[in-house]
């Protein structure tokens, strides 16, 4: 890629993110509302490029601000949920071996002969997340998501941070492939384990907070508009509520949306404690969670709400 057309793709992200008040604009387009902490960090991420680390609770939005960030420079996302004992192949590359012993016996039955190098060619290259953001020719980079790299191992931390950081691939076959557009970079981690420091001090850091009850039910119902803003403020505050106790799994932004869609759809536009008993299983997953619930009662899930 020559230098010229490089700068013209900056010039066009420049141009769709001037300043932090524009990616706020943006991401509000999206349905993402994020507060000018976050932009920034964002911004920063975008513009300098340098990776991001979101870091949170589960459920505060971490996922879906590179989801609402790619569809905002209208670029590609490219996901990779990392989960223990992921390998390179499965975040890089594979050869499809299937088609290249299809492509064995039909050059047999052309009576043709395959050697090394038509076998390994690109047509037979399964390109996971990692490669497909580095191969992706723009005119915007695209965004590159590695969902919960906590879950992945410290060897496999350090293999996808060194590619990252020279957004390159050697490919034994196919030699060493360029990123035209180096990808934005979006790591998220629940905390699980401490990422190394290697990883963390080349990285923007930015922590999550669980939203205030009035965020919430902002975000609510950017998703679920048919919602009244009292319900939503009230499903948001007793999810806050429940948030309190010693839950295996606490709600989050996700199960809010959800409850309120349930809600919505039932005709309800204010809390009680018998519709909430309804439909506890629109907030609670987990048998033990449900119990716990149940032993403050839904009276007092709905008391200040």
């Amino acid at each position: 890629m020559t230098a010229l057309a490089r700068a013209g793709a900056e010039d066009e992200v420049r141009r769709l993110v001037p300043d932090v008040a524009a990616l706020v604009s943006g991401l509000a387009d999206e349905d993402y509302l994020a507060d000018d902490s976050l932009a920034t960090a964002l911004f920063l991420a975008v513009r300098l490029p340098q990776p991001i680390l979101l870091e949170g609770e589960a459920g505060v939005g971490k996922t879906e601000a590179a989801k609402s960030l790619a569809r905002m420079l209208d670029t590609p996302l490219f996901r990779l949920q990392c989960y223990e004992g992921i390998d390179a192949g499965e975040a890089l590359y594979e050869w499809n071996h299937q088609r290249q012993l299809l492509g064995i016996r039909l050059a047999e039955l052309g009576g043709d002969v395959l050697d090394e190098t038509d076998l390994f060619a690109p047509q037979y290259l399964l390109r996971r997340p990692l490669l497909s953001a580095i191969e992706h020719q723009g005119p915007r980079p695209a965004v590159l998501l590695l969902d919960e790299i906590d879950r992945a191992d410290a060897e496999f931390e350090a293999f996808t941070f060194e590619l990252l950081a020279e957004a390159a691939v050697s490919i034994p076959e196919l030699g060493t492939i360029r990123a035209a557009h180096p990808p934005i970079v979006v790591l998220t981690s629940n905390r699980t384990r401490d990422l190394h420091d290697a990883l963390t001090r080349r990285c923007l850091y930015h922590w999550i907070d669980y939203p205030a009850p009035e965020r919430m039910a902002e975000i609510v119902r950017r998703r679920v508009p048919s919602s009244s803003r009292p319900l939503a403020l009230e499903a948001a505050t007793a999810i806050t509520k429940l948030r309190s106790l010693d839950l295996a799994k606490p709600p989050g932004i996700a199960e809010a949306i959800d409850w309120v869609s349930a809600l919505a759809i039932l005709g309800v536009d204010r809390l009680g404690p018998s519709i909430v008993e309804q439909t506890w299983g629109s907030i609670l997953k987990n048998r033990d969670d449900l119990e716990i619930a149940w032993s403050h009662g839904a009276e007092w899930v709905v008391e200040r709400a």
